[in-house]
């Protein structure tokens, strides 16, 4: 019988070996950031004003994040779990499975939107761009692609975590590159820069007989900012590998590092990339959907007279968006797994196959993703999908990150003297100040997320809010239903590593 305290997994290639290095997980973590260029052209858009939306959501959120989940990953190195562990100690488990059961239908959500950017790639790679906008290519793409990367995940962690770096080095940095170094030369050439045109009143302003780019948001009302709560999102995740600390080499001190290198190469990612396409492409020029494209389009064609290496790119980007999915198989899930093995779930979802991956668990996700892809299938409108998908997606994650942020100072008043290999500085205050900025935000971003974006057309804003209320509900109330009906015997031999949950049942 394996003991209270023992891994969960007794696979070598999950629990037995210390299998990643500070630089490899500090990737992967990156990854689960910047899982691909998608939300370049919805920054740009902003033109200078992205600026501000970027130091909101780098200042007030993704730092405070990176620095409670750096505190609370060191001091829970050697438990996996993630933010099931962090809000179960905190408060109760049956809070922690709320937590990480977010975390994970979040993904499930996200999924979708994704792959959906991934077969708009694909389309450009193959020529043939007008079949993005193809529900039925959409769909299909999405659930095979999704297919796809399961069979990698179910090949076992080592190989999917080499996948998903490749993917984004070569997926997302390499193409961020090429997209920085023909802005550069775009404006060096003498090429007219997007931004220095502008005359519409929501990204420029009028002083002294000429139009001037905005550097900070016109604001006329919530609607104006709504759109702030996707920004947000696009730089959620740092927490989603603290589920895989326990296999780190060096677990205490390492995973702030990991933080570290995360939070870097997702602000520089997202900031230059963005500049670059406000930088080539004319403010109308820039769509949500296909900006990215164009913008490689205009460059190429314009500075070098040729188009092949935008059908080139495409497919590297398509890549990139597949390992994007791949790093976040490796995260959620795993802390769900956790969850079974305490009881929490019904023994089915604690098989692991021979390699220890939650194998049932992966399988139960693809049924659900390809539901949720068939929304493709069955709307005229891909982008109208896009955008209900995405909602459901905030809202989850959001609520997801004010709990996490309320574990940090519950924690740092319950277990003052629990071993912390990184403490955020100033003490209690300290905490309750990082903390607390990053609850204000993310409750901000809630707030604003009902409200309907105005760069993106909504028919019936009423179906926007309803959907957005419904999701959170149903997102909140299944696991509180599965908690209350389940079964003190689903309980796992040894049960979880939860040695400090005092009643599993409670």
């Amino acid at each position: 019988m394996r003991p209270k305290g023992s891994s969960a997994s007794s696979t070598p290639d999950i629990a037995n070996r210390k299998m990643f290095s500070v630089a490899a997980l500090g990737l992967l973590t990156a990854a689960t950031v910047v899982t691909s260029l998608r939300t370049l052209p919805m920054m740009a858009q902003e033109e200078l004003t992205m600026f501000f939306y970027i130091g909101f959501a780098a200042l007030l959120f993704l730092i405070p994040a990176g620095l409670v989940s750096a505190e609370l990953g060191s001091a829970f190195s050697e438990r996996t779990g993630g933010v099931y562990t962090w809000v179960g100690e905190a408060f109760t488990p049956k809070v922690g499975f709320v937590a990480i059961w977010l975390q994970w239908i979040e993904c499930i959500v996200w999924y979708p939107t994704e792959l959906g950017f991934a077969a708009a790639a694909v389309a450009y790679a193959v020529g043939d761009n007008t079949i993005a906008q193809n529900t039925y290519y959409i769909g299909g793409f999405c659930i095979l692609a999704y297919l796809l990367a399961t069979l990698i995940a179910l090949t076992g962690t080592r190989f999917l975590v080499k996948v998903a770096q490749f993917g984004f080095l070569v997926g997302i940095v390499f193409p961020c590159l090429i997209l920085i170094i023909l802005a550069v030369w775009w404006v060096v050439s003498g090429n007219p820069i997007g931004w220095e045109t502008l005359t519409d009143p929501e990204v420029a302003v009028r002083r002294d007989g000429y139009d001037h780019p905005r550097w900070f948001p016109h604001i006329n009302g919530l609607g104006a900012i709504a759109f702030l709560g996707g920004i947000l999102l696009a730089f959620a995740g740092v927490e989603a590998q603290a589920t895989h600390v326990s296999e780190l080499r060096d677990t205490r001190r390492g995973y702030p590092a990991v933080i570290a290198i995360a939070a870097v190469i997702s602000i520089l990612v997202f900031t230059l990339g963005a500049l670059s396409i406000a930088a080539i492409l004319p403010y109308k020029e820039i769509s949500v959907e296909t900006g990215l494209f164009t913008a490689y389009e205009r460059a190429f064609g314009q500075l070098l007279g040729v188009q092949w290496p935008v059908q080139a790119l495409s497919w590297l980007i398509g890549y990139g968006a597949l390992s994007g999915a791949l790093a976040w198989l490796a995260g959620p899930s795993r802390g769900l797994l956790a969850t079974a093995q305490d009881g929490m779930l019904p023994p089915w979802f604690q098989r692991e196959n021979r390699v220890g991956v939650q194998k049932n668990i992966l399988l139960a996700q693809f049924v659900v993703v390809a539901a949720i892809s068939s929304i493709y299938i069955l709307m005229d409108n891909v982008s109208t999908a896009f955008v209900l998908i995405s909602v459901m997606a905030i809202s989850l994650y959001i609520i997801m990150y004010i709990m996490m942020f309320a574990a940090v100072i519950r924690l740092r008043i319950t277990q003052p003297d629990l071993p912390r290999s990184f403490r955020i500085p100033g003490g209690l205050p300290g905490v309750c100040i990082v903390a607390g900025i990053g609850l204000i935000s993310v409750v901000f971003a809630l707030v604003v997320s009902f409200f309907p974006p105005e760069q993106l057309t909504i028919k019936n804003p009423v179906t926007y809010v309803a959907l957005n209320l419904a999701g959170i509900a149903i997102a909140i109330t299944v696991p509180l239903l599965i908690f209350y009906f389940h079964n003190p015997s689903w309980r796992g031999e040894g049960g979880h590593q939860q040695q400090s949950f005092s009643d599993i049942d409670e």
